[in-house]
């Protein structure tokens, strides 16, 4: 297994040396007194700080190089992160001094952010998707969402761990585990799930080690991991964040978003972030009043029965009502499209080889794997490192499909679209005269075995709808059953991103249920029984055979 590129310390260290004794010293007596306040501090608040000249890009980015130390390689090792950007106290240097020649230096103003390491970047660090075939993946240039949040004044600190090719190498997978970086750890509670694929970015996230991230999501990859760990997910409208320069799954689903541990940040992130059709300021809509009257589509039927998932959702829809807002319940939802999950899975595994193919096509030559056939044989030559857990069985189907142009997959997009979106999303809205949808984010995660496949509870939530549709879908800390955290979903139309934002923002401020990680070895929330589980598995497919 790789390690980081570099330890945090040890970066740091070099990159002072690097720079000269003159100006290193002031930096680590002036981190050494500030960096844990610094790095509580969210992303909004550090905006001000530097605004106001009260801290330095170039201080903030030594804070949280202490703090991946102390955190991510020592003491808890929550394993979250797989590169430092060599380069990025010398790119905060440079957002200072341009500060202090009176210069405009964006949105972000030098705020340390980190991204999932299946997005591309210019700086000397590879982008793996978690897989040893793409570690020497160096990217020529920039993803456009990293170029456009540089350009907003963001420092790139490095790449986070993540399910490696973002979850879909099987269906039997350990989340937040990479051939590259291993198992990432939740921090709330050690021996709990990240959920994936963005593992590494909740789990970062939440333990402060970064002012925010970026995650990816095709169907679930930013949401779950965010409500798992306790903080703000979005997943924009499809197209609303470029595609480009980053590792794919689908072109009809694939999005990167924002993860914070506040609203504005995220609204601050997705602004810098976004170039598509509806690139706007997604913050100046975020006021506390934004739910004082408009209708809520409460999705019931997908809540489900593990215990302390209703109380919280509950007291949630409670917090709703007090700030004005009319709570419609939607008791049950009929799927009226035959074929619905078969399509939409269909539809991830055409797509999947077609642009996975494309994007290696363009990695440098030090890429050896350059097609899905020959990624499948590297692991089938490195299984002992990639394949000891899980297998690649969705890889084995995918290269198995005959592309975009076969005729059984335009109709698969035609029905997964349909089914989620004017017989789905759209459908209840109409249906029920409500502005949006709120469910829980997902369930209270399980434990997590570092060695073996997932084994999940009895699900909660309604981000798939979102997901396949290509909708917005915010998630929003709701609190935690015994440490383990969860989530308020909001899901709008296509579109409706600036709204969601805002209806979460006036919960967010009303509920302030965001509980910051503990490290706790363990908790007393539920969980599946593993045996049961894995004997209902086995029951199962002795039924199909």
């Amino acid at each position: 297994m790789l390690r980081k590129h570099l330890s945090a310390l040890s970066a740091a260290a070099l990159l002072l040396a690097a720079c000269g004794s003159e100006t290193a010293e002031p930096v680590v007596e002036e981190t050494a007194e500030v960096s844990v306040d610094w790095t509580k501090s969210t992303l909004p608040e550090l905006v001000a700080y530097l605004e106001a000249g009260e801290v330095t890009s170039e201080a903030l980015v030594m804070a949280y190089l202490q703090r991946i130390e102390a955190v991510d390689e020592s003491g808890p090792t929550i394993n979250s992160i797989l590169s430092l950007n060599p380069d990025a106290i010398e790119q905060a240097r440079a957002i200072d001094a341009r500060r202090a020649a009176g210069e405009n230096v964006g949105l972000l103003q030098g705020v340390p952010v980190l991204l999932k390491d299946n997005i591309d970047t210019a700086d000397r660090i590879p982008t793996t998707a978690g897989s040893l075939a793409l570690v020497e993946n160096y990217a020529s240039e920039d993803a456009p969402l990293a170029a456009a949040l540089r350009e907003h004044g963001a420092v790139i600190l490095g790449k986070t761990n993540l399910s490696e090719w973002a979850n879909f190498r099987s269906n039997g997978s350990l989340s937040g585990w990479s051939g590259v970086g291993g198992h990432t750890l939740n921090p709330h509670v050690l021996d709990r799930q990240t959920c994936g694929s963005s593992a590494g970015s909740g789990a970062a996230t939440a333990a402060m080690l970064a002012a925010g991230s970026v995650g990816t999501e095709t169907n679930g990859s930013i949401i779950c991991p965010s409500n798992a760990n306790g903080i703000v997910g979005f997943k924009p409208t499809v197209g609303l964040v470029s595609q480009a320069g980053i590792v794919p799954i689908s072109s009809s689903q694939d999005t990167a978003g924002p993860m914070t541990r506040t609203v504005t940040g995220a609204a601050m992130m997705l602004t810098a972030m976004a170039t598509g059709e509806g690139a706007t300021d997604f913050t100046t809509g975020l006021f506390d009043t934004a739910l004082e009257g408009r209708r809520i589509g409460v999705m019931r039927f997908t809540v489900s029965d593990q215990p302390g998932v209703a109380e919280a959702f509950d007291a949630a829809l409670e917090v709703l009502a007090a700030e004005g807002a009319v709570l419609v319940e939607i008791p049950d939802f009929e799927q009226q499209v035959e074929n619905f999950g078969e399509s939409a899975f269909l539809v991830l595994l055409h797509e999947f080889k077609i642009t996975l193919n494309e994007y290696l096509e363009g990695t440098p030559e030090t890429v050896e794997a350059r097609t899905m056939a020959e990624l499948i044989a590297f692991n089938e030559a490195h299984a002992e490192e990639e394949l000891a857990i899980f297998g690649q069985d969705l890889f084995v189907e995918a290269e198995a499909t005959n592309g975009i142009e076969d005729p059984a997959y335009a109709e698969a997009v035609a029905i997964a679209q349909s089914a989620t979106r004017e017989f789905g999303i759209d459908l209840m809205l109409s249906q029920y005269d409500v502005d949006v949808l709120v469910s829980p984010s997902g369930p209270i995660v399980p434990v997590a075995v570092p060695t073996e496949p997932d084994v999940w509870p009895s699900w909660s939530g309604g981000g798939g709808f979102a997901a396949i549709a290509g909708y917005p879908h915010l998630t929003v800390p709701m609190g935690a059953v015994e440490g383990v955290p969860l989530g308020l979903s909001f899901i709008g139309t296509a579109g409706q991103d600036a709204d969601i934002l805002a209806l979460g923002y006036d919960y967010e401020q009303a509920s302030q249920m965001r509980v910051d990680p503990t490290f706790m070895a363990h908790s007393s929330a539920p969980t599946p029984d593993r045996d049961a589980a894995e004997e209902e598995t086995e029951e199962t497919e002795a039924s199909e055979e």
